[in-house]
């Protein structure tokens, strides 16, 4: 089939699937509305079907996402076998799972009938657009044929029609090759963090300032370069891809909500590496009910500020030079409106002393990856700062502050989990290329070969709903909801990946000696921090069915 005519397929495959989608959104819209507005109390009690649609959403937007980016291929002539294979498998697998069960966990699958459609997904099985890809699409042939094309080095495109964007991924896949991965799985087996001449290096190339602003001394790219960046550093080690987040949180927060001066004097030593930040969000027993915060500032007569309280899971806590910290200022206002952000200063700890600042005490919280950079738990004691560290100089606006910066941040870590899922396929590849039993090399055994082909696939939808979400906010607009499911899908990919990788392995990949449990390890965090997976398919699903969109 000509390429063309099969792009044509895809289109008028994905247009049904997309009138699918409408037909699940109304039959939820209905369930959870009261008086014909969405009522959050409904959505809770509806919940399941309510992330079930926003998987149904996320699994044709990323269906939609690759038809673009073949598109683009096919029209600068760059569309290559192996891509036309990712196109195939990819629509045969994912409109079937919209016809049969989409997993939202490893235990927990939605199905047409769960939104008492499945005449609905029988009508959209006989589609004829749809019926070719179910039939031709991930079959034994075209998986056999895709792994066979990775093995001999042809796997599925990643260049942009951007050679600015081509640059950026050459420089940093060189240094990931060059000065991560012969050492990321040393660092991580001896809980080292991630080497101060690393840190330098990274900054060197403008890791932290991808996103900030010239003006304030960044190299104002963008979110679509901040993925590439991100995803390369992550292949070689989260704990290097993750450096960066810290960066992008600070900078927006300061960006989007500083006063001038606060910006002038943080962004540029941001943008810099000078100054490593850390996010002081989360507390004991609070999770995502961010409203519920309890640790306080409190204001002095001469103006500065007192703090009081516990933090956790605070990552890269001991060695950063500002906290941003969500405290409540106003502890008579209860919820989101007491809370307001603040920039504080600290000095940075060393091996010998990890918090050498008074008022403030660190303990430190070992894990099983995520690596690097090192979690704590914090306690501040009348931990004194200054009357500038309001951010914007507003009370009350904390909350706002922080909604603010999670499209990027979670754009952010859904280009980690494509670094961190591409690093599986390519350590399962290697292994089940040089790997023999009876004989022959366990990638001809087509269980093997299969998973290969589907990780391929897997990474492919992750990246191309990453790179769009990463697009959109780009171009100033709203796209938590983007946001939301780039990080949704993704996670699930990095995990997908690193377990079918382990499996290839077999005994071995369980053995610490193998990258390939770190990578699982590591894989296994992005379903939970920046908003958990149920959180992201809340946010998805409760923003589709608020703006009627």
């Amino acid at each position: 089939m000509k390429p063309q005519n099969l792009i044509d397929i895809a289109g008028a495959a994905l247009l049904r699937a997309q009138q699918y989608v409408s037909l699940v959104k109304d039959i939820v819209q209905d369930r959870v509305s009261n008086d014909g507005k969405v009522d959050s109390g409904l959505i809770n009690k509806e919940q399941r079907i309510v992330h079930g649609y926003a998987w149904v959403e996320t699994t044709v937007t990323a269906l939609d996402a690759v038809l673009n980016w073949a598109a683009s291929l096919q029209s600068r002539g760059a569309l290559q076998s192996a891509d036309l294979l990712g196109l195939k498998i990819a629509f045969g697998e994912y409109l079937s799972q919209l016809i049969g069960g989409i997993p939202m966990g490893q235990n927990e699958f939605i199905r047409p009938v769960d939104f008492s459609l499945s005449d609905a997904a029988d009508a959209m099985t006989k589609d004829k657009s749809v019926a070719y890809f179910v039939k031709n699409g991930n079959t034994a042939e075209t998986r056999k044929e895709l792994a066979g094309l990775i093995c001999d080095g042809q796997g599925i495109s990643e260049t942009f029609d951007d050679d600015m964007l081509n640059a950026v991924r050459d420089q940093y896949r060189r240094f990931t090759d060059d000065k991560i991965i012969p050492h990321a799985h040393d660092w991580h087996l001896n809980n080292d963090l991630v080497p101060n001449a690393i840190v330098a290096d990274m900054a060197a190339l403008g890791t932290f300032g991808v996103s900030i602003p010239e003006e304030f001394g960044g190299l104002g790219l963008g979110k679509l370069f901040m993925c590439i960046v991100t995803e390369e550093l992550s292949r070689g080690w989260i704990g290097t891809g993750s450096l960066g987040t810290r960066s992008e949180i600070a900078g927006e927060l300061i960006l989007h909500g500083g006063t001038d001066e606060q910006k002038t004097k943080w962004l540029p030593k941001i943008a810099d590496g000078e100054v490593l930040p850390t996010a002081v969000f989360t507390e004991p027993d609070v999770g995502s009910d961010l409203g519920s915060l309890k640790t306080r500032a409190a204001q002095n007569d001469d103006g500065n500020w007192t703090i009081t309280g516990a933090k956790t899971w605070i990552t890269h806590a001991s060695r950063s030079d500002l906290m941003t910290i969500l405290v409540r200022t106003n502890p008579e206002v209860q919820g989101y409106r007491g809370l307001s952000m603040l920039l504080v200063p600290k000095s940075r700890g060393t091996e010998e002393e990890l918090f050498p600042d008074k008022g403030l005490t660190g303990t430190e919280i070992h894990v099983l990856g995520y690596r690097g950079m090192r979690e704590y738990e914090l306690g501040f004691d009348e931990f004194q700062t200054s009357k500038e560290a309001l951010l914007g100089g507003e009370e009350g606006r904390g909350f706002k502050q922080l909604m603010q910066t999670f499209e990027g941040a979670r754009i952010q870590t859904a280009a980690r989990a494509v670094g961190v899922a591409v690093r599986a396929m390519e350590l399962g590849l290697k292994y089940a290329q040089e790997r023999k039993q009876f004989k022959v090399p366990i990638v001809d055994f087509p269980r093997v070969s299969d998973k290969i082909a589907m990780m391929a696939v897997d990474i492919l939808m992750s990246r191309e709903i990453t790179y769009f979400s990463a697009r959109e906010k780009d171009k100033g607009r709203r796209c938590d909801i983007e946001a939301g499911m780039a990080k949704l899908f993704a996670a699930r990919t990095a995990w997908s990946n690193a377990d079918a990788s382990l499996q290839i392995h077999g005994g071995n990949g369980y053995a610490l000696e193998y990258e390939i449990s770190r990578v699982l390890c590591d894989a296994r965090i992005l379903n939970i921090f920046e908003g958990a997976g149920e959180i992201q398919a809340q946010v998805v699903a409760k923003g589709k069915l608020v703006r009627q969109n």
